[in-house]
């Protein structure tokens, strides 16, 4: 057995996979873990919540701006005209267009990671439905990427916005930051993002609405957070 992988086994004994953890212990157990590898994780989170998103009322679905960030480089494709054309571009994203980029992207160039549209551009975005739905890129004003603030968009798509939904078992995922990431930051990011889905329970949610989390880096293992606990503290803060 070669040094680091003895490294990493003595790590994984450390975590008791039946044990809740606080936020900043989950953190520290994934960093120690972490530093071992020769990359920078991305850690991530998954929060098993009680709803069913078949049923509208129990849709879970937004967009969400981490307070540090999640380290992650977006591209960013903007759909506008004259100068919402130039404001998109000021504001950093990296494609602009209106005909030439959905030609790009019927031709099957789609090297970017969110699309913004200007609400004047959706009849020409719409014809892309069948392209960009299944990516998730399909611009969508509840999510706040058709809009005619192209500006604040692509910032806050820079700034590391990300959009989140429930899957069908109703488990949302996320990235919440990188392994490099001071253990102050990471618990920021964590709690308010917890605490963004707790915002948006949904009407038709009964019971138990926030059921589990557990956060892991990359290659890591799952380490099971105490959500009870981090409610508490955060009653305590407010």
């Amino acid at each position: 057995m070669t040094k680091t992988a003895k490294k990493m086994k003595t790590v994984y004994e450390k975590i008791d996979r039946m044990k809740l953890y606080t936020v900043a212990e989950a953190v520290t157990l994934l960093k120690a873990n972490s530093s071992l590898r020769k990359f920078d994780e991305t850690v991530e989170i998954a929060v098993n919540l009680g709803v069913d998103p078949r049923h509208a009322d129990q849709a879970v679905r937004g967009m969400f701006e981490f307070p540090h960030g999640t380290g992650n480089s977006v591209r960013v494709a903007v759909f506008a005209k004259d100068d919402k054309a130039k404001e998109a571009k000021a504001a950093g994203a990296d494609i602009v267009g209106a005909d030439d980029l959905a030609d790009k992207i019927r031709a099957g160039e789609v090297d970017f990671d969110r699309c913004i549209a200007t609400p004047d551009m959706m009849p020409l975005v719409g014809q892309l439905g069948k392209i960009l739905g299944p990516k998730g890129l399909m611009p969508n004003p509840k999510l706040g990427t058709v809009t005619p603030d192209v500006k604040k968009a692509v910032e806050s798509a820079k700034g590391g916005a990300i959009e989140y939904r429930a899957e069908k078992a109703g488990i949302v995922h996320a990235g919440v930051g990188k392994a490099s990431f001071d253990d102050k930051k990471l618990v920021e990011n964590i709690t308010a993002f917890i605490n963004e889905l707790r915002r948006v329970k949904p009407s038709g949610a009964k019971g138990n609405y926030m059921k589990k989390a557990t956060l892991s880096s990359t290659m890591g293992p799952g380490i099971k957070i105490d959500l009870a606990a981090l409610a508490e503290d955060v009653k305590k803060a407010a």
